[in-house]
């Protein structure tokens, strides 16, 4: 084995002797730093991926996550009350800027690895790689289905209800779709910085119409007492509105050059400097973390405890529609972006390190077109064919979302720690950091099996109550 890593060292194409199907060499050889990254050299190749730089990055972070997480952040306050709901979004704000800054300090030492199935490979072997990839997939899947609906919120309230809903979904998840063939995501960086800026636009008029129009006679309550079930299904709010880390590896991969990027950032202790993924972590966090805060608090404080989810049902009808026009944007282009992701991870799982990759050759954009179109219409038939379908994506969100966006960012910790920096005797010298990413597997444990009971107890109370509706009605 020492003779292997040897060889990789002294020529980098040995490593094709050590690598599997995927194309990921054994993590002793990977973390010498002897392969290079996803996408190696482009020069003279007619598709280049490498072309996003941090405020882009930045930008698509804040689109895919923001997204969904502010429509629901102001109801959850209202159920378990002020304190609880503010100290709980800024805590796993903080949470996640720790646990993001980890996946992207592990993706900068692997930087061969594309996706979390990759991470799972190197992590736990080739078993880590399926449970790793198929959970991304279903969850983008899910999570394209989660905007695709919001979608058809927005353009059932714009028409005051005049279409069919099952038309209005089959209208958004094709211009989803359409948005999610270019292959790269430099194609799509100024849609992402588009979709930012509309969602931030969203939020601030949805302030701005819940203060000019308070709700008289409203109940505000600094806290509320509650069950353990009530309390974790409103913690499941801010808890899955950061579930977007699940993206970092794809995004960063994008990048130009994150390694050689590298410069110091007053955000970080003295000695430690950042990349450019890094900054964009920081901005994302930063903003997002501060967003909910002041949006959840501020739509409450003037709603009251009858605050509706999505919030901005909640508004007078005109702000309601202006709000959800300009919201639309970024459902559409989150949306696409989802359906991209999960098509990319299959795509470079059967053709990474093949001319289709970084050619246009017809069975290269066939079978791309294809995977797209999958992954719109997978999400368009769930959304319409199945009444739990919101349901389902709670139990997909705490399955999957628990560990992407926290419990697996310890694993990464724990790994690099024993496999770079000494085995045992270095987990036991940094006994503190040892501490922390033990804690946050076990908080992303926590967060996966109370999210799933909550959420399973969700359907068959819904049930119960004939709550569930039925599939493809108008």
């Amino acid at each position: 084995m020492a003779q292997a890593a040897a060889d990789i060292e002294r020529n980098p194409e040995a490593t094709a002797a050590y690598e599997d199907a995927s194309g990921i060499p054994p993590s002793e050889f990977v973390e010498k730093g002897a392969v290079e990254d996803v996408f190696g050299d482009e020069a003279g190749h007619e598709i280049r991926y490498k072309t996003l730089t941090y405020p882009f990055v930045a930008a698509f972070m804040i689109a895919e996550i923001v997204s969904n997480g502010m429509l629901t952040l102001p109801n959850a306050m209202a159920v378990v009350g002020i304190v609880p709901s503010l100290v709980l979004t800024i805590l796993l704000g903080v949470f996640a800027l720790y646990t993001a800054l980890l996946l992207v300090d592990f993706k900068l030492k692997h930087p061969e690895v594309h996706n979390m199935g990759d991470a799972g490979y190197i992590l736990f072997g080739p078993v880590g790689r399926e449970i790793l990839s198929g959970g991304t997939i279903i969850f983008g899947i899910f999570a394209v289905g989660s905007e695709v609906l919001s979608g058809q919120q927005a353009l059932s309230v714009l028409s005051s209800n005049g279409l069919c809903a099952t038309g209005l979904l089959a209208i958004f998840s094709t211009a989803a779709f359409l948005l999610s063939l270019p292959r790269t995501l430099g194609s799509l960086n100024w849609l992402g910085l588009f979709s930012a800026a509309f969602i931030t636009v969203c939020g601030l008029l949805a302030m701005i119409a819940a203060g000019a129009n308070p709700v008289p006679n409203r109940t505000i309550v600094a806290t509320v007492p509650t069950t353990f079930y009530q309390a974790f299904l409103a913690i499941t709010g801010p808890v899955f509105a950061y579930a977007g880390h699940f993206m970092f590896f794809i995004l960063i991969s994008e990048m130009q050059n994150p390694e050689d990027a590298r410069k110091v950032c007053v955000y970080t202790r003295v000695n430690t400097s950042l990349t450019f993924p890094l900054q964009a972590a920081w901005i994302l966090q930063s903003f997002s973390t501060v967003f909910y805060a002041v949006l959840s608090l501020v739509i409450y404080v003037y709603v009251g405890s009858t605050v509706a989810s999505p919030a901005l049902f909640s508004l007078p009808p005109v702000w309601s529609k202006i709000t959800f026009a300009i919201g639309m944007v970024n459902f559409l282009i989150s949306a696409a972006l989802y359906a991209h992701a999960s098509a990319k991870l299959v795509f470079f799982r059967f053709f990474r390190h093949t001319p289709h990759v970084y050619s246009h050759t017809a069975l290269g954009w066939t079978i791309w077109v294809a995977l797209c179109f999958a992954a719109n219409a997978l999400a368009f038939i769930l959304a319409t064919a199945v009444p739990i379908f919101s349901y389902l994506t709670s139990i997909t969100a705490s399955l999957f979302a628990s560990w992407y966006t926290y419990g697996i960012a310890g694993f990464f910790w724990l790994h690099d720690t024993y496999y770079l920096k000494g085995g045992v005797r270095a987990l036991k010298r940094n006994w503190v950091g040892t501490t922390v990413a033990s804690s946050t597997v076990l908080a992303g444990s926590f967060m996966c099996v109370a999210g799933t009971y909550v959420s399973i107890k969700l359907i068959v109370d819904a049930y119960r109550d004939g709550l569930v509706g039925r599939p493809f009605t108008c």
